[in-house]
């Protein structure tokens, strides 16, 4: 382990939806964890860890942690409870659910999780076989990178893309959407490396960022004008004859019909929808062309509007146009994870989910439990774990009336009394990672990451697995191994071990190392589209997708096939416009004149150390960032308290008047918690529950507000 320490040491992986995936040492000293730092053998992440992690040791002992089941005494929302015994809380769970099971059925039975914790064991799939045996309602999980996903595989299909550690032999970098520097922190030496070396590095985003300041150019679409500016970049490319053409006809299929539809794509045209420069665009094109190996890193963020889902078929076919996929550290980086050998079945058990059985979106959750939503049975108990909904799903208010609803009954899993556990029933104690035993893949580099049981649980805390195996006794499920496997049979179950990715790699390989970069070619020889190969029906990128229909990737939605959205795909990218925007939405524009954008925090991990005062103190408290024109306009001045406000609800922070924000948009990034805010409410007040148009993602960047001073 490369360390001298004091006591014993285990192997950590940060549970965090983060795509870095850090490996990590516990340190343990008198059954205490005294130490939580980087694994500095660990050659992607190399011992580093981001300002959310740096005490994650005094993390666990937090004195406001829930360490007990606690029983509601108090108005929903009081955040009035008292302690009881675990068997009180199974014992009234499984009352509560037996008298709504007689009376609407099983799929009365909400159940919601996100990336709270990001493992194959207590992560985002860790109930799905419980509830799917118990015949609760599937829930669709889209918050983050479905509809990337979904324009993704219908493009490349699910391959990983570039080895993020290959970017050090890229010549041109282009980070799309995504602040690396705050949200993908270990990705960033790699584009420094090649940097010094003599790449160009160019950031596009819609607001100066810590990313974009350190860019040796920063491009700066309106909001939600990315796909126009993709589909500018390809005419520019095609004009300017810079289209690799041989690898073009050999390995896509559809670029005689991309041509046709990039046609009306003039830079000129394209500059007066995105604000950026027609110059600017024909100089992108000719540059990426030709300074190869040239590469895209694309966020998460790119599909947060109307048309992202389009925009990210677009943002796809830049490469592909290029040629970049022939040579090392060349083409696009989405998600590692398609490669990583995990029977996803196994996981889930979608064969035990009931034909027809309804699904909810978990964007739309203030939908479902305030009856807008027409269901086939109505919710009548909310079962969450793994995500604060309160902080981080669109249209809070309408989420919070819901959960006041004293018919529902709701069971809060978690660490702190967040602002959604504030309304349950029953909250019970999760334990945090230094504390449960789990498997870390990544959706940002291509390790497994073992994560070590290091101390017991504090209190009676207990894991995600250990909560459903409890779940399952209760409720008379004990007949059935899967349900009842140890956190280590899981992890042995789940992954594919005879996978060539695996390279005949156990156990006894990660309890030793623990870590392993999948099979799958190493950073410094990794040419996996070279000459083709994508995993697509075609074996190539696929410009042109026929009769294609709308769907999320079943990852998402507990392995279940059915009930998909199923809306016709366009066969080709394009540029869909923002739904709310000055230029599609004049008459909302005149009440709520400014678009804003919610990136994730620099010092919270979405709504995660939002609580805690000192990591409040470091990323200051909820700021606004607005343009000196629009500041003026409005009589705010730096520092001046501000009301953000549209239909769908408001929220207030501190003005940051900076030219980092151009003139019509506003930034406020998201995380904090409603209950520690200035107000009642969050940036997710104002989001619009809509979706985008591909795999139910959500529109966070697509939505207008307008900004005044508070007196």
């Amino acid at each position: 382990m490369n360390e001298l320490p004091k006591g014993k040491v285990f192997f950590g992986g940060c549970p965090h939806d983060c795509p870095d995936t850090c490996a990590m040492i516990y340190e343990v000293v008198n059954d205490r964890l005294v130490d939580v730092r980087g694994n500095k053998s660990h050659p992607m992440t190399r011992g580093g860890l981001c300002v959310k992690l740096k005490d994650y040791h005094d993390h666990h002992y937090n004195p406001d942690r829930v360490l007990h089941p606690l029983r509601r005494t108090g108005p929903k929302g009081s955040g009035a409870y008292e302690q009881i015994s675990w068997d009180e809380a199974l014992s009234e769970i499984k009352s509560r659910w037996d008298d709504i099971i007689a009376k609407y059925g099983s799929q009365a039975i909400l159940p919601y999780s996100y990336l709270g914790n990001e493992g194959l064991v207590q992560g985002l799939t860790s109930g799905d076989a419980f509830f799917n045996r118990l015949g609760s309602s599937v829930c669709e999980k889209t918050f983050c990178a479905s509809g990337s996903s979904t324009a993704w595989l219908l493009t490349v299909g699910p391959t990983g893309g570039v080895d993020p550690e290959s970017f050090v032999h890229a010549k041109y970098i282009v980070i799309w959407a995504c602040n690396s520097i705050s949200t993908n922190l270990h990705h960033w030496p790699f584009v420094l490396e090649a940097q010094k070396k003599g790449a160009k590095v160019v950031v596009i985003d819609a607001y100066r960022s810590r990313t974009a300041k350190a860019a040796d150019w920063h491009i700066c679409p309106k909001p939600g004008t990315d796909g126009a500016l993709a589909m500018g970049i390809i005419n520019a490319m095609i004009e300017q004859d810079l289209v690799d053409q041989d690898w073009v006809d050999k390995y896509t299929v559809g670029f005689p019909e991309l041509k046709d539809r990039a046609r009306d794509f003039t830079p000129e045209y394209v500059e007066r929808i995105t604000g950026v420069s027609a110059a600017d665009i024909s100089t992108f094109a000719r540059e990426f062309a030709t300074a190869q190996p040239s590469v895209i890193r694309m966020g998460v963020a790119l599909e947060r509007h109307h048309g992202g889902g389009q925009t990210i078929r677009a943002v796809c076919a830049i490469p592909a146009l290029a040629g970049s996929w022939r040579h090392l550290g060349g083409g696009l980086l989405q998600m590692p994870l398609w490669e990583f050998p995990i029977h996803w079945d196994r996981v889930c058990r979608p064969d035990w989910i009931k034909p027809d059985t309804q699904v909810i979106n978990n964007l739309r959750l203030g939908r479902a439990l305030t009856g807008e939503m027409d269901l086939d049975t109505p919710i009548m108990s909310f079962f969450c774990y793994n995500t604060n909904p309160v902080s981080q799903a669109p249209e809070t208010n309408k989420i919070v009336q819901g959960l006041q609803r004293e018919d529902l009954f709701t069971v809060v899993s978690e660490h702190f009394v967040t602002d959604t556990a504030k309304y349950a029933d029953i909250i019970l104690p999760a334990t945090m990672a230094g504390e449960h035993d789990d498997m870390m893949f990544s959706w940002g580099h291509f390790y497994f990451t073992l994560n070590q049981k290091a101390i017991e649980p504090r209190g009676e805390a207990i894991s995600n697995s250990e909560l459903f195996r409890r779940l399952a006794r209760t409720m008379g499920f004990d007949g059935d191994d899967r349900l009842l496997m140890s956190d280590a049979e899981q992890i042995e179950h789940f992954i594919d071990w005879s996978s060539p990715a695996m390279a005949g790699k156990g156990m006894d390989y990660f309890r030793e190392h623990g870590y392993f970069h999948l099979a799958v070619g190493t950073p410094d020889y990794r040419l996996p589209h070279a000459e083709g190969n994508f995993p697509t029906e075609s074996g190539k990128v696929q410009f042109l997708v026929e009769g294609a229909k709308n769907f999320v990737a079943p990852p998402f939605r507990h392995m279940y096939e059915g009930r998909q959205s199923g809306e016709d795909v366009d066969p080709l990218p394009g540029f869909v416009p923002p739904r709310e925007s000055v230029d599609t939405a004049p008459d909302l524009a005149k009440l709520y004149p400014l678009n804003i954008i919610s990136p994730k925090s620099h010092g919270f991990l979405n709504s995660c150390y939002a609580n805690e005062e000192h990591k409040i103190k470091g990323q200051g408290e909820q700021f606004v960032m607005i343009s000196p024109s629009d500041a003026a306009a409005r009589q705010i001045r730096e520092g001046d308290p501000v009301r953000v406000f549209n239909k769908r609800g408001d929220f207030e922070g501190y003005a940051r008047v900076t030219d980092d924000v151009r003139s019509g948009v506003v930034v406020a990034t998201l995380g904090y918690w409603r209950s520690l805010n200035r107000s009642d409410g969050s940036v997710n007040s104002i989001s619009s529950d809509e979706h985008c148009g591909l795999g139910n993602a959500p529109t966070f960047s697509d939505n207008l507000v307008e900004v005044v001073r508070v007196n």
